[in-house]
């Protein structure tokens, strides 16, 4: 009798365990899974780089940091490829050296709006500038799940326009809020 009792107990024991199991595991993959705050986390570091590398195949830029508009991979910019969703930041003529979905690196040309006296009237400065895209995240559309790019850093070899320094300076490095923001909204349906 002491031995079935105690054959029971352990069988009792295993299933409670394979219960909780069950439930930890089950908990785990609505975390991981599920919609939230999480799914458009940037990939920020080494860690969210190589995710972001497993998890996908390519990295877009959204033109005009629109992620319902134009997703472009690796794009040339031959007729120019807005940064700004007011087409006062500009990359043209681009050639890219690395683009993984961890980071891209290319060189071209970042054509900026010196917006003096105002954007409409204020002279274009084509600056030769070489350009690195990260910290992409997730957007999920009718079309599928796509990593989009969340900030750009620039280098200028050639320096800066003297009415681009000081104050006057571009964003550098340049987060794409709106594009965080709109990623994360477009996860939780």
């Amino acid at each position: 009798m002491l031995t079935t009792n105690a054959h029971r107990a352990r069988r009792a024991g295993a299933r409670r365990a394979a219960g909780w199991a069950g439930i930890v595991c089950a908990a785990v993959l609505v975390t991981a899974c599920g919609p939230g705050i999480t799914t458009a986390a940037p990939a920020s570091g080494p860690a969210g780089a190589a995710l972001a590398a497993k998890t996908a195949a390519r990295a877009y830029l959204a033109e005009g940091q629109d992620i319902r508009g134009a997703l472009l991979y690796r794009p040339a910019c031959q007729s120019g490829c807005p940064l700004s969703g007011d087409s006062t930041a500009i990359l043209a003529r681009m050639t890219w050296r690395t683009w993984s979905a961890g980071q891209a690196t290319g060189t071209g040309t970042y054509e900026l709006d010196g917006c003096n006296p105002d954007c409409a009237a204020g002279p274009v400065y084509n600056v030769p500038a070489v350009v690195t895209l990260s910290h992409p995240v997730r957007v999920c559309s009718s079309a599928g799940t796509r990593w989009v790019w969340t900030r750009a850093s620039f280098r200028f070899p050639h320096g800066l326009p003297r009415a681009l320094r000081g104050s006057n300076a571009p964003l550098n490095p340049w987060v794409f809020s709106s594009v965080i923001s709109a990623a994360r909204h477009s996860c939780l349906s």
